[in-house]
């Protein structure tokens, strides 16, 4: 099925006016027959992954049923889920893109249409549309949290990524997670790629400038004080293709500084224009686009801020949306993606670039079904020859599943509480508490739970535990300071991810309040109420400042999950939320 090019300009104008891609547009450009039967349309194509958290193989994830959107996020892409989701993007329920897309019937569905993602189902995908596109008409472009997420990453320090990705031919990428390893581990690892990491904000401090240990790499700049490159030229189809990085802003606060001591972060939009503007000026590109981590909302907002950008590639929120939002500025308009995450999609924009300017473009995202797409024989070789010596490990069986286990949501999804009550269970403690990551990926009901799963869900560089007391009113502060992250009005103010997942205790919050007065009635699970001057022992993982003294994390869920053996929720900790009854970013809330 194809729409003419007058039917698709007349469309466009509609989306202009509505500030997205409306959903007869999206599904005039799906082709039905064949889930990944693009027609090659313009002369640049650009392929796009994000948030892929280092999973080599296929896997089971599941979409939120909670994605809360406030004030000006209310009844917005990203912020919508279900059939509400489906419905804004012209997407039949029941078939294998709803799916994709949503949590709606996630276990009969994922059974019927199997696992997504997997590296080499991807490579099989990626060479598929670029031999179509022919030899120098596409880039791929990767937008990070790339090396992080799994077990054979923490244990290879990324390398193992790095080396998937090379094996891909990513030719572009920027990054989050990555600078969770330590900064000289950042550095080999970019050595190692064979493209390009781009990051126009990340800065050398003044005081490491005089004697920056990295002075010989590559991409510091010392006149400019730049660790990495702030953007590449590339030539694709005869256009000439300017990719800007955007790391992730927040990555100092939200993850140790200690690992990566020299290096500053931010959104800095005045100096993004100053870096679009100098591209555009000194350059001469035909098309400019950003490669950004900063998540959707934050994208959305710098898109209506900062003109002379084509298109954003964005990442970090791992918002699968099937078409892109169109953001007017000053300079006219941006189109704005997201690429979900765990190696689920692979985004197609392709463009005609014609007189030094795009003048129409089309957009898919496909996901990737390993079912569907033949795993790339080379790539699984390499996929089961970095992951070999580290089999028997990942493999044990721990505990077998007797419904879904998921995180992926504003508060505590099935996983998170099991690494919740692993903590209080194990550590003897009252509460626990858990940072609410957007990664991790899910294990089916009758599915046997193994360390693969729990490294899947806890993988990272700063794993270790702590038990400790609190006062009730530390705690109160904890919960309000990461739902202000998570619902302040302004989008710059959030750092993307979910709420603290608690054990062991209930309350109620108001999303739509201000700081400080969204937590209210906080009690423990035997319904005490929580007292601010009193004290409680609390365990949890992850300290983003020193570090902890406990054993990581996973050896506590596994020694958690060997004792119980079969695994099914009591008691789910999430809050009862206010405020939130027409939201269309919440379905089937299964609130305290």
């Amino acid at each position: 099925m194809s729409i003419s090019r007058r039917e698709f300009l007349r469309l466009m104008g509609m989306a202009g006016a509505a500030g997205m891609m409306p959903a007869s547009i999206f599904a005039a450009m799906r082709q039905p027959t064949d889930l990944y039967e693009v027609p090659k349309f313009g002369n640049v194509s650009l392929l796009h992954f994000t948030d892929t958290h280092a999973q080599l193989n296929p896997i089971y994830f599941r979409e939120p049923n909670v994605n809360l959107g406030l004030g000006y996020a209310f009844n917005k892409a990203p912020h919508l889920v279900g059939d509400k989701l489906l419905k804004h993007f012209g997407i039949a329920p029941g078939g294998i893109e709803a799916h994709a897309f949503s949590y709606l019937n996630f276990d009969s569905a994922a059974g019927k249409f199997g696992k997504i993602g997997g590296f080499a189902h991807l490579k099989t995908l990626v060479d598929r549309l670029r031999t179509e596109r022919g030899p120098g008409n596409s880039l791929l472009l990767d937008g990070g949290d790339t090396w992080q997420g799994s077990g054979t990453a923490y244990w290879t320090r990324g390398k193992d990524m790095v080396g998937a990705c090379n094996r891909l031919g990513v030719d572009v990428m920027t990054g989050h997670w990555e600078f969770t390893y330590l900064d000289n581990e950042v550095i080999s690892n970019i050595a190692d790629f064979n493209g390009d990491f781009v990051a126009q904000n990340v800065r050398v401090k003044d005081d490491a400038l005089f004697d920056y240990k990295f002075a010989d790499f590559d991409g510091f700049n010392e006149d400019e004080g730049l660790a990495f490159k702030p953007y590449v030229m590339k030539v694709v189809a005869g256009a000439r293709v300017a990719v800007i990085g955007q790391a992730f802003p927040y990555t100092p606060i939200a993850n140790p500084g200690r690992f990566i001591p020299d290096w500053t972060f931010g959104i800095q939009d005045e100096r993004m224009q100053t870096v679009v503007d100098a591209v555009r000026e000194n350059e001469k590109p035909d098309v400019v686009i950003v490669l950004s981590h900063n998540g959707m909302d934050v994208d959305l907002k710098m898109a209506s801020r900062v003109s002379g950008i084509d298109v954003i590639f964005g990442g970090h929120t791992h918002d699968g949306m099937p078409a892109p939002t169109i953001v007017k500025n000053a300079g006219g308009k941006t189109l704005v993606t997201n690429a979900g995450s765990n190696g689920k999609f692979l985004g197609v924009m392709d463009l005609d670039v014609r007189g030094g300017k795009v003048r129409d473009f089309r957009y898919r995202l496909l996901p990737i079904f390993s079912n569907l797409l033949p795993a790339d024989k080379e790539m699984q070789a390499y996929i089961d020859g970095v992951r070999a010596p580290y089999k028997e490990t990942l493999d044990e069986e721990l505990a077998v599943a007797e419904e879904t286990l998921y995180r992926r949501g504003n508060f505590n999804g099935t996983f998170d509480q099991v690494i919740c009550d692993a903590l209080t269970t194990v550590n003897d403690a009252q509460i626990s508490l858990s940072p609410g990551f957007r990664w991790g990926t899910t294990v089916l009901p009758g599915q046997k739970i193994i360390m693969d799963n729990v490294m899947d869900q806890t993988c990272i560089t700063y794993p270790e535990t702590y038990r400790r007391e609190m006062s009730g009113a530390d705690i109160k502060n904890i919960l309000e300071d990461v739902s202000d992250n998570l619902f302040n009005k302004d989008p710059y103010y959030q750092q993307g991810g979910d709420m603290v997942r608690v054990g062991g205790l209930d309350y109620t919050c108001d999303p739509g309040q201000g700081f400080g007065k969204r937590i209210t009635d906080m009690r423990l699970n035997d319904g005490s109420k929580i007292e601010a001057g009193k004290n409680y022992v609390v365990a949890g993982w992850a300290t983003v400042g020193s570090k902890s003294p406990g054993r990581p994390i996973w050896d506590v869920v596994a020694d958690y999950l060997r004792d119980q053996k079969t695994i099914r929720i009591k008691k789910l900790n999430t809050p009862k939320l206010v405020g939130v009854d027409n939201n269309p970013g919440i379905a089937e809330y299964r609130g305290a």
